[in-house]
């Protein structure tokens, strides 16, 4: 007891002691240790309970999750849930991108008998599309989980946006290709060991890769995609990468990446239709005429049949139908009998010697 007092005594020193009337408690307003945002310690008053009889000292400045209002724990995670939902839904789409696209370009590597030309299209594809969700994918999951802002400074957002423009157009450009490439298979098929040869296919491909640097790294590097207010915005505001595009960039931008490539594969693959549907109508044709045959040849065959029943084949005497064998055998004889007197008769009206 008296050395609760004595604690007591030496605590209200630089405070405010007041005893609670009925109660052995101590009510005491201590100066409280505290430190502000520029990391300066200081002192606060905060409130104290200190129970007669002993030493320890509970204070209202003490702030952990355990004693916070359960308000503000709810509201702490009603903020968290739906970043941690958004971080698993863009975390699964970017592993799912690269571990798909590795296993296509692994599968063609491995297997000897998939190295032909049309899988060349689909390996370069696999690779851009691939670069996409690293170097793309990964940085717009990152803006998206702080809420807007950029982390990497000026230099890098004009990377990000470079490689984003890169990528993305590189793959649409392979769909382009791949377009060109079916409808020669399909279309022209006699055409095509002669046009899609190893060299044609190269030249492709390096233009598809090739290209999309002239709309992308170049133009956004030398600051010609963007207008002079948001230059300036940028330098006033380095935690936020925005891409905003001028008039002409935007047009030659969507014309290379979206409207050039658009056209050509709707063509291409229009024809493609349009040729499918011929061969299935003239397949459907001749699969009639191949039944109609078929049915010909059987009821010929049938009727040939019937017609040589009547002739023997071994000594080709005329052999008389089943329906007619009720004749008497005697009339059969009788009129093979006749036969030598009938060529007696020839004989000797030719005044040949019987």
């Amino acid at each position: 007891m008296h050395s609760g007092i004595a604690s007591l005594s030496e605590a209200t020193q630089s405070g405010t002691l007041r005893q609670n009337p009925g109660t052995s408690a101590t009510v005491a307003w201590l100066p409280l240790p505290f430190h502000n945002d520029s990391g300066i310690a200081g002192a606060a008053t905060g409130l104290g309970i200190v129970q007669a009889g002993t030493t320890a000292v509970t204070t209202a400045g003490s702030s952990t999750l355990s004693e916070q209002p359960p308000e503000m724990i709810a509201t702490t995670w009603e903020d968290l849930l739906p970043l941690i939902f958004k971080g698993l839904i863009m975390g699964t789409i970017i592993v799912g991108a690269v571990l798909g696209n590795a296993l296509v370009i692994i599968s063609v590597v491995r297997h000897r008998k998939l190295r032909i030309i049309t899988n060349y299209y689909v390996v370069s594809l696999a690779m851009a599309d691939l670069l996409v969700a690293l170097c793309a994918m990964s940085f717009n999951a990152s803006v998206e989980l702080t809420g807007g802002k950029w982390l990497f400074g000026y230099f890098m957002c004009d990377v990000y946006n470079s490689l984003d423009v890169y990528f993305s157009t590189a793959s649409i450009l392979h769909l382009c290709c791949i377009s060109v490439d079916r409808y020669y298979a399909i279309v022209r098929p006699l055409e095509y060991p002669i046009t899609m040869t190893h060299n044609t296919v190269s030249f492709m491909l390096a233009n598809v890769w090739v290209l999309p640097a002239l709309i992308s790294f170049t133009p956004i590097f030398l600051g010609w995609y963007t207008t002079p207010e948001h230059k300036v915005f940028r330098l006033t505001n380095p935690d936020l990468c925005i891409f905003v595009v001028n008039k002409y960039y935007a047009i030659i931008s969507s014309c290379v990446s979206f409207w050039i490539p658009g056209i050509v594969m709707v063509t291409m693959y229009c024809r493609i239709y349009k040729e499918a549907v011929r061969q299935r109508k003239a397949l459907s044709r001749t699969s009639s005429n191949i039944l109609l045959n078929s049915i010909h040849q059987h009821r010929t065959s049938q009727h040939n049949r019937h017609s040589h029943h009547y002739l023997h084949p071994s000594d080709g005497e005329l052999q008389l139908p089943s329906r007619m064998s009720g004749i008497s055998t005697t009339s059969r004889q009788s009129s093979s009998e006749s036969y030598p007197r009938i060529k007696a008769t020839e004989l000797n009206a030719n005044g040949e010697p019987t």
